[in-house]
């Protein structure tokens, strides 16, 4: 039996051998001349760069002068003219040819259908068919190819070098991100978590690995893991950036600005993350585009392109299942679709029964054990992307997020002999919509036209028997904006982008109350627009983003000018340098105005800026770091500084005596951030820490200056990623943080009287510290395939592996047994608390 490595030997010299006989059959074309000029005493002319590694067959001996001038410029790309008789000048100057070509993607070698390719300094062009080829009949031999793709680097080449005589060329176009290596570190971290040359980071949901406690690519727990993001209630609904509050955080969605985040009431993402292809988390040194958001920027967007074939999946955990699709349509319509709904209404869950607790145990539902009682809770989301190419050049997309929780709950008790049942519910929804059209009008030249409007909504009615008390709250946001924006791109280094924005925001408010009757009710509307612009470099070790944005707010007649920075310049291989500063603005915030609001499980509401008692929030940040890579070792030290003014008390959550003041503060925070993690093939290690103080300053308080309710001075988090097989992966970690401020009552004076009422006296603002949190989480995952096109994935997460006993907020009621003093009231983490996740993808 012949071996491979024969069989591999043969396949070999025998394509060497075909490769050499073509050789030999072929002739250097000035070696052709020269014999040529000994046969018909002639001379050619030309330039030995112009014939440089030319060659043809030769001519057949027994052709005379003119056929065998004729034979020369069928099979060259050259024209041969006579002279005298005599001299024969050799030039493609004027010669037209033919050309032809495959266009591939440069990594999967597929072949890119209905590219653009053009003559230059002509109207001639085509496209290419579905092998990616394409044939030009008459072209100038000395003028360039334009080839261009959408999302890849256009590719310009000399129209000789595509002459259909010799075997059509290959023409491998690269990604456009790829060419403008945005990402300087592929996996940060875990696999799917990417640093980019601009310094923010980017979850990419189908390479995510894992990550200590999850079982899915949960964006917003995800973005928690780096240094500098906290969360001090530990909800995906309460992300604090650099000290920043969690309104302060912009999110959006397929270019949709999203008001709500989470499932659950902030324990879980609302963001299907499976077909959420990536999320870009920007902390600082914002590019001009965005507006809002002075504390970060959480950009996720889906996928853009059509499939070439029908794909999607499925899957469950313990508190959800979901699905998802991309079915391409026709060559130029696709179609993507999401959905996941909780199944908690139907049955519970060790999980279930974790997070029920977790988020109800402030409130009466929870408290309430005296009488009989029910909750029906559920959740939902669902999104949809219609895809449609024009052309190659021409793309539109739409696309429909819809958001929704759903809490009923009833408690039935005794009365004159009879049972009365009372209900409170509680429904909290976001829709988005957007259209986009993205049009590129030549190799250098693009443009971007799109709209949205986003919808939020809670409304909560609630009874209290107690106090015979039945009241309602309601609060809407509706956005709607309009932006265009074009790029020129001026030569591989210099990028222009400049915009215009159109934005109205309006933001309704309203509560009732039977007993004692009251009813108060709020809509605002406000119409800002917005000019920017922004020149990106790139060329050899030197990256910089420098841009400015124009804010105009009609209903206040105010302008405010932000301009936006960053820089990063490579000192060696493996050291960069970079500097991140911007100013930034926000018109919409959050409010606390009493702790029972909405059940007292969603305690904020929106509110809209009014340029009197709510300003419009703006911020001024700075940072100045270094990073260092090299041979799978990354260290990344960073410090910052930001300032934060038009900050409200209620904004703030306070729980103590100024909670209920009016007043307008700021806040400062100035620290460093640290990162170190280690790769192998085989693990993953990092150790983070960041040291922040964060001061609010509120000039009508006294003292004035004191810690914010978010100051986290210390905090650790270290972690382990290993592959025990390719197919089995664990992952151990733990967070180690200062405890947050509170406050608590003047000892022995702990209660007040305030005309009628006994109230909590607090001591100053934010005097205490509760203990450190600590918690360590673990989670593994096992790979499978079910058939060759049905892989599968097992997962399982334990969040706080050692149960312990986080203490996260603490405030005080007057005890209702002796007014004279205070009882404290604590809330706590979640405790030990599994899942399971299972995943089929085709």
């Amino acid at each position: 039996m012949v071996n491979k490595k024969t069989t591999f030997l043969f396949l070999f010299l025998f394509s060497f051998a075909i490769k050499a006989q073509d050789i030999i059959t072929k002739t250097l074309l000035k070696d052709v001349l020269v014999e040529i000029e000994k046969k018909h005493q002639v001379t050619f002319t030309y330039s030995d760069k112009d014939l440089e590694n030319v060659y043809i067959a030769k001519p057949d001996d027994s052709l005379s002068l003119s056929e065998t001038i004729n034979y020369l410029e069928s099979v060259t790309i050259f024209n041969f003219k006579t002279l005298d008789n005599q001299f024969i000048t050799v030039s493609y100057l004027e010669k037209k040819i033919p050309i032809c070509g495959t266009i591939v993607d440069s990594n999967t070698l597929d072949p890119l259908v209905l590219a653009t390719i053009l003559v230059n300094n002509t109207n001639n062009g085509t496209t290419s068919d579905d092998n990616g080829e394409f044939n030009i009949n008459s072209v100038p031999a000395n003028e360039n190819i334009t080839i261009s793709y959408v999302g890849y680097k256009p590719v310009t080449l000399p129209a000789k070098d595509l002459f259909s005589q010799n075997l059509c060329k290959e023409i491998h176009l690269e990604s456009l991100s790829e060419e403008l290596s945005e990402v300087i570190i592929p996996n940060f971290l875990t696999t799917g978590l990417q640093k980019n040359i601009d310094g923010s980071t980017v979850l990419k949901t189908k390479k995510f690995g894992i990550l200590p406690g999850l079982i899915e690519p949960d964006i917003l727990k995800t973005i928690k893991v780096l240094p500098g993001v906290e969360s001090v209630n530990e909800s995906v609904s309460n992300i604090n950036v650099r000290g920043g509050t969690n309104d302060q955080n912009l999110m959006l969605w397929d270019g949709i600005k999203m008001y709500h985040t989470s499932h659950f009431f902030g324990l879980i993402s609302a963001y299907n993350p499976y077909l959420t292809e990536k999320a870009t988390v920007t902390k600082n040194g914002t590019s001009t585009k965005f507006s809002d958001g002075v504390s970060s920027t959480v950009n996720m967007q889906t996928n853009n392109k059509i499939t070439d074939t029908f794909s999607g999946g499925a899957g469950f955990n313990l508190l959800s299942a979901d699905a998802f699709v991309q079915v391409p349509i026709a060559k130029k319509l696709g179609i993507h679709a999401s959905a996941r709904r909780s199944y908690t209404d139907f049955f519970d869950t060790p999980t279930y029964d974790k997070y029920f607790s977790r988020s109800f145990q402030e409130n009466s539902i929870a408290s309430n054990k005296e009488n009989e009682t029910s909750t029906d809770f559920y959740f939902y989301d669902y999104s949809f992307k219609v895809l449609y190419n024009i052309n190659q050049n021409h793309l539109l997309r739409a696309n429909l997020i819809n958001i929704k929780n759903n809490l009923e709950y009833t408690e039935e008790y005794a009365s004159d002999d009879s049972t009365v049942e009372e209900n409170s519910n509680l429904k909290q929804e976001n829709i988005g919509a957007n259209i986009s059209w993205n049009a590129t009008w030549s190799p250098d030249f693009s443009t971007e036209f799109s709209t949205f409007i986003s919808n939020y909504k809670i409304n909560s009615s609630d009874f209290n028997k107690e106090t015979d008390q039945f009241q309602t709250q309601f609060n809407n946001v509706l956005e709607t904006e309009i932006k265009f924006s074009t790029n020129l791109r001026f030569s591989e280094a210099f990028q222009l982008t400049n915009g215009v924005v159109f934005n109205e925001i309006g933001v309704a408010n309203k509560t009732t109350v039977n007993a004692p009757t009251y009813s108060k009710s709020v809509k605002e509307v406000l119409l800002k627009s917005a000019l920017f612009s922004e020149v990106t470099y790139r060329k050899n070790n030197t990256y910089a983003r420098v841009g400015f944005r124009a804010n105009y707010f009609h209903d206040f007649n105010k302008l405010i000018i932000e301009p936006r920075i960053n820089l990063k310049q490579q000192l060696t291989n493996s050291l960069f340098l970079k500097l991140e500063g911007e100013f930034k603005n926000q018109t919409t915030t959050q409010k606390i105005d009493f702790q029972d609001n909405f059940l007292g499980i969603e305690k904020r509401r929106w509110v809209l800026a009014d340029d009197d008692k709510t300003p419009i929030i703006k911020s001024k940040q700075v940072s100045f770091g270094a990073e260092y890579s090299k041979n799978n070792l990354q260290i990344d030290i960073t410090g910052f500084y930001k300032f934060v003014n038009g900050i409200t008390v209620a904004n703030q959550g306070f729980y103590n005596n100024v909670q209920t003041l009016n007043s307008i503060g700021e806040y400062k925070v100035k620290g460093i951030e640290f990162l170190i993690n280690k790769k192998t093939k085989k693990f993953s290690s990092w150790l983070s820490y960041t040291f922040a103080k964060n001061n609010y300053t509120f000039k009508t308080f006294t003292p004035d200056t004191f810690p914010s309710s978010l100051d986290i001075t210390h905090s650790f988090s270290s972690a382990v990623n290993y592959n025990i097989t390719n197919n089995i992966k664990f992952s151990l970690g733990g967070i180690l943080r200062s405890g947050t401020p509170y406050t608590k009552p003047i000892k022995d004076h702990e209660t007040i009287q305030d005309g009628n009422r006994t109230i909590v006296n607090y001591d100053n603002p934010n005097k205490e510290r509760h203990t450190n949190f600590f918690r360590i989480n673990a989670s593994g995952s096992y790979d499978f395939n079910l058939s060759e096109d049905l892989k599968s994935t097992i997962r399982i997460g334990f969040t706080n592996v050692t149960n312990r006993k986080n203490i996260i907020n603490t405030y005080y009621v007057v005890d209702e047994n002796n007014i004279n003093n205070a009882k404290e009231i604590n809330t706590y983490s979640l405790p030990f608390t599994p899942n399971l996740s299972f995943r089929i993808n085709f």
